[in-house]
């Protein structure tokens, strides 16, 4: 290689001589030379000369050279040559041949150009992988353009939602109130494709704030729609969710450095793509057409079910306080008795914290065969009561008083003995019986009066009748002797007797 030759283009190329430079390093290489450095400079001035084929060549040349190395730069160079050379297939091999190269300090501008490749291709959805990967290359000191890009990709493939997630992001990166100004603009136009009008109004209103941005007519008339559609909808402009996102992620309120973009030198951190939220979206996703993204789904189902646990375990509390239970007081009166007249085995009802006699004596009081009706149920917390009338077998019926105490959520029996009759109750059966007894003497007096009554109707007719004889006798003169007398005396006394 001529040196002489090589400084002379060398100086040329510092001083921006595109084509003084482009021409003589051209002939500072032998025939059949290779000097990576010599065609990586001329494959740059050619660039800059818009002479986008030749460019390409020399970028291919410099390649050969494997000692000069630098492949990363070489292919992203080349790519981007071919690219403007409208060889778009060639281009994007190219580019991913630089982003492979490990050594390659800045494979966000291969991804910025494989992007730019498969937009021009009309393969939208690579074009957003790629501008991702520009994205979150922390070489990158200018992620916003990356973002934004990516946000048209979103609209694009009629997905605003994610649009609108990958513009508030890029304004996390924007430095400039311009370019702040320009992403307000096309936010508002993602928000008003996801009709969200009142957020759409609030962009917008942001992005001509300071009047350095004049909207295209297509964006006064997207503009001009949202205002309308929030009128017609609330008659009055309600509050958006973007002014509290905005100033709690405080824009513009320091200069971001490119040179130090994580803003570790100057104190002021710009906030990392790690902790925006929008970086955990995976190439599947974005492939993923039809896929609906929902930040924070899983976060709601869980806040929900935790709510609903809440509320059951609050119900639940009430419930045992207010001495529900499962089993039922009443069930388990009911299987108690149904289990005596089955001849099961009652320990199951009866408490645990009973003796043996206690025990036993419950078992010897619940009567087999009967049928019951509750009457009564007094329930608290630990401790409830039944009342219970049981028809039994043998005939006649009686009540029974049943203690209960609480069983985990169940309960058992604790006592259980016959109801006492009240004094009322007792007075009361006593006057009755007193009563009827009166009743019993009173008929069996006045059936007396009956019959007296009538053996002295009997009795009065043979009272007259006796002197009627005597006085036939009297008449007739005829003499009745003694003996005759006596017969008639005692013919009397036996007619009289039935007086008695």
């Amino acid at each position: 290689m001529n040196q002489q030759i090589f400084e002379s283009g060398y100086a040329a190329y510092q001083a921006g001589d595109w084509a003084a430079a482009a021409m003589t390093l051209s002939q500072a290489k032998e025939n059949g030379e290779v000097s990576g450095k010599t065609d990586h400079l001329r494959g740059n001035a050619l660039m800059q000369l818009g002479r986008y084929a030749e460019a390409s060549e020399a970028y291919e040349d410099a390649l050969k050279d494997t000692e000069y190395g630098m492949v990363g730069a070489l292919c992203t160079n080349r790519g981007r040559a071919l690219v403007a050379s409208g060889k778009l297939r060639e281009a994007i091999e190219s580019l991913n041949t630089a982003t492979q190269d490990e050594s390659y300090a800045t494979p966000y501008k291969a991804y910025m150009s494989m992007g730019s490749a498969y937009r021009a291709l009309g393969d939208t959805r690579s074009a957003g992988i790629a501008y991702r990967n520009a994205a979150i290359d922390e070489a990158n000191p200018d992620p916003s353009t990356a973002l934004r890009k990516l946000g048209s990709c979103f609209m694009d493939l009629g997905r605003p939602g994610d649009a609108v997630e990958s513009y508030r992001t890029a304004l996390d990166f924007s430095s400039s109130a311009r370019e702040q100004n320009s992403i307000y603009c096309e936010l508002a136009l993602a928000y008003v494709a996801g009709n969200q009008m009142s957020e759409a109004v609030d962009a917008f209103n942001h992005a001509t704030a300071d009047g350095t941005l004049i909207l295209t007519p297509e964006a006064r008339a997207t503009y001009d729609a949202a205002r309308n559609a929030v009128a017609a909808r609330a008659g009055e402009r309600r509050s958006s969710e973007t002014d509290i996102f905005l100033a709690a992620a405080g824009y513009g309120s320091y200069p971001v450095d490119p040179l130090d973009p994580t803003g570790e030198a100057s104190g002021n951190l710009m906030p990392s793509p790690e902790d925006t939220g929008f970086f955990s979206i995976s190439e599947e996703e974005i492939v993923n057409d039809d896929r609906k993204r929902r930040r924070g789904r899983g976060g709601k189902i869980f806040v929900v079910i935790l709510i609903l646990i809440l509320l059951i375990a609050g119900a639940s509390f009430f419930a045992y306080s207010q001495g529900f239970g499962w089993p039922m007081q009443e069930a388990v009166v009911e299987d108690l008795f149904a289990a005596k007249t089955n001849g099961d085995d009652l320990d199951g009802y009866i408490s645990d914290s009973l003796d043996d006699g206690a025990r036993g004596q419950i078992e010897a009081l619940v009567p087999s065969g009967a049928s019951i009706n509750i009457t009564g149920v007094e329930r608290a917390m630990s401790t409830s009561s039944v009342q219970v009338s049981a028809t039994l077998e043998e005939g006649g019926e009686r009540s029974y008083e049943i203690s209960l105490v609480r069983d985990g959520i169940g309960w058992k029996v604790s006592n259980f003995e016959p109801a006492l009759i009240n004094k009322t109750d007792e007075t009361k059966t006593e006057s009755d019986s007193k009563t009827e007894e009166a009743q019993a003497d009173e008929e069996q007096s006045t059936e007396s009066a009956e019959q007296s009554t009538e053996a002295t109707e009997e009795q009065a007719p043979a009272e007259e009748a006796a002197p009627e004889e005597q006085q036939a006798s009297d008449t007739e003169e005829i003499v009745v002797d003694e003996s005759a007398s006596d017969e008639g005396e005692a013919q009397y006394t036996e007619e009289a007797a039935p007086q008695e």
